[in-house]
């Protein structure tokens, strides 16, 4: 896909006059933030444009030659022949840099794991993708905070729910959700036979109190008692917290704060994201058919990625792509491999539907 000369001055055009506004040094507060979220995001686009705008413009010069010496003449068409080798790929870049972004790409994320089918052998599951998630968000220089833990009795987690911070959080998780499945030998099991558990994951956009304000008038809220785990602390005070926001019917409850109010701050912010994904598929709502067509439409109930213990293998169902290095996927760098996969692809597909 060959981006017009004229698109490119465009770009080229508004980026210039970004930079000469923000070393202007009359922005401030709002308005500097904004401006400096407008550079980060046209930046790359800028930079692809003028290397593939000043590829062209080589090229061009250079196939407009007329050189009489044999020696210069090879030269130059081993430069030509070069510069259409690699021009491609330039403009492939540029392409995929100009798709429309999703709006919510930059945000932090929250991010729930709830064991499903397989009992406890589920719940070990749900445990391994947290720790998974955790080392793959430390190697990108990510904060996890986990905000509610229901451990099972054999040390595996029934669901936990975490935010996730950092630069570009949600673009790299966002197709993780869905459900996962898992092969092994349980660890309770004595017969050595192979089981398949499940576990589903969502990963939600985090918005700003601002971006999704929530009416009080719509929340009904009620304090109770924690119980398990915690001490001589649990029972003895009302600290747990229920939320429910009625006009969508969503529930939060959070306990694990030995602190009401923390409890609560806990609960909204958890329900701030469902409620603003839930806005997000209602938005998208005109658009199902298309993004179907993606690699994922970000449905929980959707299986697909299944980590086969006997043959150390992890397969994506979406991509077709079969990793033999399940060790290394469990370990972090591994998954990164399959995030970038699918990142890739998505991009493929966004492109071939733009040049139908």
């Amino acid at each position: 896909m060959t981006i017009p000369l004229e698109r490119l001055d465009q770009i080229t055009h508004r980026f210039s006059e970004l930079e000469a506004r923000m070393a202007s040094g009359t922005l401030e507060g709002d308005a500097f933030v904004q401006a400096s979220r407008d550079y980060a995001e046209l930046e790359p686009v800028a930079r692809a444009a003028e290397q593939a705008r000043t590829m062209r413009a080589e090229l061009a010069e250079l196939e407009a030659l007329d050189d009489s010496d044999p020696e210069m003449k090879a030269l130059t068409e081993e430069e030509i022949m070069r510069l259409r080798n690699e021009l491609p790929a330039v403009e492939r870049a540029l392409a995929i840099a100009m798709l429309p972004r999703d709006a919510a790409d930059a945000r932090p994320a929250m991010l729930e794991i709830r064991a499903g089918t397989g009992g406890d052998e589920a719940a070990l599951f749900a445990a391994d993708l947290f720790r998974m998630y955790e080392r793959f968000a430390a190697e990108q220089g990510w904060r996890v905070e986990t905000i509610s833990l229901s451990a099972s009795d054999i040390g595996g987690f029934k669901e936990v729910v975490a935010n996730v911070t950092g630069n570009g959080v949600f673009a790299k998780l966002k197709f993780e959700s869905g459900v996962h499945r898992v092969q092994r030998v349980p660890v309770t099991e004595s017969g050595g036979r192979i089981h398949t558990s499940a576990a589903t994951v969502a990963v939600l956009p985090e918005p700003d109190e601002v971006d999704m304000t929530i009416d009080p008038n719509d929340l009904k809220i009620d304090i109770y008692r924690s119980s398990g785990a915690g001490g001589q602390h649990v029972n003895t005070t009302d600290s747990a917290v229920r939320i429910t926001h009625i006009p969508s019917g969503i529930v939060v409850a959070m306990q694990d704060e030995r602190s009401q109010h923390r409890n609560r701050d806990k609960a909204m912010q958890v329900l701030r994201a469902r409620l603003y994904e839930q806005r997000r598929e209602e938005a998208h709502g005109a658009e199902a058919e298309a993004r179907k067509a993606m690699v994922g439409s970000g449905d929980r109930s959707e299986r697909i990625r299944t980590y086969n213990f006997p043959q150390g293998r992890v397969t994506d169902h979406r991509i077709g792509l079969t990793l033999h290095k399940l060790d290394d996927v469990l370990a972090g760098p591994g998954l990164g491999e399959l995030v970038d996969a699918l990142i890739a692809e998505d991009q493929a597909k966004r492109l071939a539907a733009l040049g139908e």
